[in-house]
């Protein structure tokens, strides 16, 4: 794979969004904070709906990179939260490198990430370190 800075990632979306993927991922990090998955309380909160853990949007991009450069080789991510996901969103992940460079002997990339709500905004924006694969 050869890769050079301006590059973009492959397309990648997920979703929408279902209640039971946000219950299933409840149940995976045993996060079960009852504004995920009781309707009356988060509205009672202040939101429109129940909504996904900021940590599943931060995943569901971190499968966007290792699906782009591989399982192992993700040497370093950083994201920030955006924005709220809810049930329904679609999501769309976005990646371009950034800048191609060797470090520890390995030939790696930044990459520049995010992952859009069907609005275009951001739930969850930041960069990544990979590690090239060798040809």
């Amino acid at each position: 794979m050869k890769i050079a800075s301006g590059d973009t990632g492959p397309e990648f979306r997920f979703g929408p969004l279902t209640r039971t993927d946000i219950v299933r991922y409840a149940g995976a990090a045993q996060d079960f904070n009852r504004i995920h998955h009781d309707e009356p309380f988060a509205i009672q909160s202040g939101f429109p709906s129940t909504f996904a853990h900021g940590m599943q949007s931060a995943g569901v991009l971190a499968a966007f990179v290792t699906r782009w450069f591989g399982p192992n080789s993700v040497r370093r991510y950083r994201v920030r939260f955006r924005e709220v996901v809810y049930p329904g969103d679609l999501l769309t992940a976005e990646g371009k490198v950034l800048r191609v460079f060797e470090e520890d002997g390995e030939a790696r990339a930044e990459i520049e990430i995010a992952l859009l709500r069907q609005t275009g905004q951001p739930a969850v924006a930041g960069t990544a370190e990979v590690a090239l694969p060798t040809e």
